[in-house]
């Protein structure tokens, strides 16, 4: 249990937050060699694309060489190799994945938004595609307040993953006031941040 495995991140990357959250919840931390990237949507950083051919963070390489991306696939590879419980067997396991399914949702639409909003001129812009992100990330968090209980309590890749996308919400859309109509998502969130795991991992710039 000694193998580094060498990671590609970014500070303010959702995706490398929740393949850190989880390495934090399963012990492996300590395992993790974090290699700093330039990664940005318009400007391709040669060095990830050894580990991944898109060029996109997160990207993993194990000790015997194996290269692993993205972060669903290096969560589930961390959770087998701690033989954790992030990922559940049976009828759980469809559940948890539907809710990571449902964050990594949010965090592309959220992202696209983003991305238009500061990769691209005013003159190319389009109000209606960051509004139709918009609608996407409305819907999302609507269904999370709706299935609050469901994952409650429960530390999988789904809570994860949704405290991921509720934590970047704050970082890069701050005045948005998602909690205003989803009292419920709010107050479990609220508790859930308080673990190690994210308060640990919150996302900054470098």
């Amino acid at each position: 249990m000694s193998d580094k495995i060498e990671l590609f991140y970014a500070p303010t990357s959702p995706y490398v937050r929740k393949v850190m959250a989880c390495a934090i919840e399963l012990g492996l931390a300590d395992r993790i060699v974090r290699l700093p990237s330039s990664a940005h949507p318009l400007k391709r950083d040669e060095r990830i694309a050894a580990f991944n051919p898109l060029a996109k963070v997160p990207a993993a390489k194990l000790a015997d060489g194996t290269l692993l991306f993205d972060s669903r696939v290096i969560c589930e590879y961390l959770d087998d190799l701690a033989e954790g419980s992030l990922f559940p067997h049976g009828s759980e396991r469809w559940q948890v994945l539907t809710e990571q399914a449902l964050g990594d949702g949010l965090l592309d639409a959220a992202l696209l938004a983003r991305y238009e909003n500061t990769c691209r001129s005013d003159e190319i812009r389009s109000a209606e595609w960051i509004g139709g992100q918009m609608k996407k990330i409305a819907a999302a968090l609507d269904q999370m307040e709706r299935t609050t209980g469901v994952f409650g309590n429960r530390v999988s890749i789904g809570s994860l993953t949704i405290a991921c996308a509720l934590g970047y919400l704050d970082f890069r859309f701050a005045t948005y006031g998602w909690r205003t109509s989803r009292p419920a998502l709010a107050a479990w969130y609220e508790q859930f941040a308080k673990r190690r795991s994210i308060q640990e991992t919150f996302p900054h710039e470098a």
